[in-house]
């Protein structure tokens, strides 16, 4: 295996508080290709620190996830650590042949992210009870790929995404899945869905709940309590040593990334106008927070 190399476009020295405060961005060797990796560092932040990464979604990339889903104001509110990594050609090989050049290309995401981890683990005190992973869309596809192959994350929260893995033998976690029931894209109840771009093969994914049944079956959790405001249908789950695996529905909503900054570029790529009947990036931190690890 190449050995991992982590340089940091701000003339970092690695070490412990090598992060600088504010946003920077460090170039990542992985399987002999540079891979690059954003990152916002708040004022104050105490060590150990927790670590959110964010996986964008297909055609997306790491600065775009940073400022169109506000990371940046959610990590001063929670003072956390925020990684935003790009993908291989705004794309994730998330399994199941999702999706675009990483998957035709196999690249190794996992590796990759597994190796970013550990970078930053070399550069600041990261917290390990602490270390989680959201992601979107294909982004998403990928968060769950890592929850099933790694034992990193505490704890995942995804939105407008599937599980397109074998998941059998995960190490349990809490997760958090976000969905509209409108979603053309990756559809609620399973199937492919609409492709993305005319160039993009669809998502044939399972049913959510299905997919949430799953994790609960993981996790060895109790049936779910549901609630419903407004548009919005909750069900939680409680489940031994603390965790929760949760999902949240919303009504009519397509696929977006709920509270979002609408961007004319995502829809002119079919993305859908984000719903405002909640705000995913605090909604996911909220988890977060709530779910460290035991």
């Amino acid at each position: 295996m190449p050995s991992t190399q982590a340089t940091s476009t701000a003339a970092v020295a690695a070490g412990p508080g090598a992060v600088p405060v504010g946003r920077s961005s460090q170039t990542l060797v992985s399987d002999g290709v540079s891979r690059m990796i954003h990152l916002y560092r708040p004022a104050g932040l105490t060590e150990p620190a927790p670590l959110v990464v964010m996986l964008h979604g297909g055609y997306g990339s790491g600065t775009q996830a940073e400022q169109t889903y506000h990371w940046d104001a959610a990590a001063d509110a929670g003072h956390f650590l925020v990684a935003l990594p790009d993908g291989s050609d705004r794309s994730w090989n998330a399994g199941g042949g999702c999706c675009g050049p990483a998957a035709r290309s196999g690249v190794d995401d996992v590796a990759f992210l597994t190796r970013a981890v550990a970078s930053l683990g070399h550069q600041i005190r990261l917290d390990p009870h602490r270390i989680f992973l959201s992601g979107v869309s294909n982004g998403g596809a990928m968060a769950y790929r890592m929850a099933c192959e790694t034992d990193l994350f505490a704890a995942v929260g995804v939105d407008s995404t599937t599980m397109l893995v074998d998941c059998a033998g995960a190490t349990p976690a809490s997760v958090l899945h976000i969905h509209g029931t409108d979603d053309p894209t990756i559809r609620y109840d399973g199937g492919p869905g609409k492709p993305y771009s005319p160039n993009s093969t669809p998502i044939d994914g399972p049913p959510v709940p299905a997919v949430n049944e799953t994790w609960r079956g993981i996790d060895r959790c109790a049936a779910p309590a549901i609630t419903t405001r407004a548009s919005v249908t909750t069900s939680t789950a409680a489940c031994p040593a603390g965790r929760t695996v949760q999902l949240v529905t919303i009504a009519g909503a397509g696929h977006q990334w709920p509270g979002a900054t609408p961007s004319r570029a995502a829809q002119l790529l079919g993305a859908d106008t984000p719903s405002t009947a909640l705000d995913a990036t605090s909604t996911i931190w909220r988890f977060f927070a709530a779910h460290p690890s035991r």
